[in-house]
């Protein structure tokens, strides 16, 4: 049995370490100008140390170049590919023609995989990317699970397939919008996307007899959030994506904070991991409820079992409110007796925390009993995050390293 590529996001730096700490095969990342979430903090020399720690980790780090390129941005492109050859990273996520016969020609050694933004939802498709250069294709989110399993059986055997299994997704048709463009003036398709469809709306019904009398829709008090989808969760499906062969599997969420990647990332290695050594025994509830303690705008198989789903829709808001579970802190060093960690959100005395064990998703709770200031060794009744690196000395019920998580209970 095959086992998948786990292939996380990585916004920066250290969400790229969180990743390969708790689990990921590989990262994907973004330069500024090129992908499309020109908002992450992601520069030159960020890209190069993420490169140089995926490579002391024999791990991977693939780049997206996935915008819509205009003639203007072509110098660009050269030069960006030019830099990414010498710099081998270990492949390229192109969505555009243009971009692709750039890259083959300024980084010709880099391995091109076409992008979820390229709409491939069929074999001959498949076919025509894999002739042009690609050695692997990112399916479209719309694909249910049939159709994916169509593909894998029908693809050329050479060809790699990666699929999303977790993490936000674009109301667009694989995230090819023009919302964002109509009302901020910013291209979802240049990687500027303001994400309109998070945002609440006043939305109205008017029968054509009676014109000028709105009847409002109402979903909640908070309004209604008609173009935002819930997030993308396959956790109950591993046993089905795996037996198909998939190459890779992909989550969403470059602009997530570590402790997102951390939970989902090593949520999906236990379960992928679990289910390959002890497949009898595997059962999704325990992996889904880990999933929950990560903010999401609601969970849903969108298409995978259903082309016809309905019940896509986060009338939520942006953030599910409802989460139990927020980012407390992450681990500086361990001295033994009290290690030192770096705050995220308010710690006090009586909180119930949690230490994120990689591999292990039965993790280490416990509550604040002791904690000390870092310069005076005093002990402390509370922190609050203020300036950055604010940090504080914690008494943990376990071991730990450097870039374990810990999260608080909010109730």
């Amino acid at each position: 049995m095959k086992i998948p590529e786990l292939l996380a996001p990585a916004g920066s730096y250290t969400r790229a370490k969180a990743a390969f700490l708790y689990g990921a095969d590989a990262v994907y990342v973004g330069t500024a100008a090129l992908s499309l979430r020109t908002r992450t903090d992601m520069e030159m020399d960020e890209l190069e140390k993420i490169v140089n720690l995926a490579k002391s980790l024999n791990k991977k780090v693939y780049v997206a170049m996935n915008i819509y390129a205009m003639d203007t941005d072509y110098e660009k492109i050269k030069e960006q590919c030019e830099y990414l050859e010498n710099l081998k990273v270990d492949a390229l996520i192109i969505s555009d023609g243009g971009v692709l016969e750039c890259a083959k020609k300024y980084a010709p050694s880099i391995p091109k995989h076409i992008s979820t933004q390229a709409n491939i939802v069929s074999v001959e498709s498949c076919k025509f990317w894999q002739n042009n250069g690609a050695e692997r294709v990112i399916l479209a989110r719309e694909l249910s699970g049939s159709k994916i399993r169509h593909i894998m059986e029908n693809k050329p055997e050479d060809l790699e397939v990666e699929i999303f299994i977790h993490g936000a997704v674009c109301m667009g048709y694989s995230g090819r919008c023009i919302l964002s463009n109509y009302l901020m003036s910013r291209s979802s398709n240049l990687g500027d996307c303001a994400q309109p469809c998070r945002w609440e709306y006043n939305a109205y019904v008017e029968e054509v007899k009676r014109e000028g009398i709105l009847m409002p829709v109402e979903e909640d008090k908070r309004g209604t959030y008609i173009f935002s989808a819930k997030d993308l969760c396959l956790i109950k499906r591993i046993p089905e994506i795996v037996e198909m062969g998939i190459d890779s599997l992909k989550i969403e969420g470059r602009l997530k904070t570590e402790y997102y990647v951390a939970t989902v990332v090593n949520t999906y290695r236990r379960a992928i991991d679990d289910y390959i050594n002890n497949p009898e025994e595997w059962d999704y509830m325990k992996y889904f409820i880990e999933l929950e303690k990560a903010k999401s705008r609601g969970a849903s198989e969108l298409f995978y079992d259903d082309e016809y789903n309905l019940d896509i829709q986060s009338f939520d808001g942006d953030e599910r409110s409802t989460i139990a579970y927020e980012y407390a802190a992450v681990v500086k060093d361990d001295e033994g007796d009290k290690t030192l960690v770096e705050i995220r959100n308010r710690i006090a005395k009586g909180d119930k925390l949690e230490v994120i064990v990689p591999g292990n998703i039965d993790n280490q709770e416990f509550v604040v009993e002791k904690m000390y200031d870092v310069e005076t060794k005093e002990e402390i009744d509370f922190v609050n995050p203020g300036k950055q690196g604010q940090s504080v000395y914690l008494e943990l019920p376990c071991e730990v390293k450097e870039g374990y998580i810990i999260r608080k209970r909010k109730n």
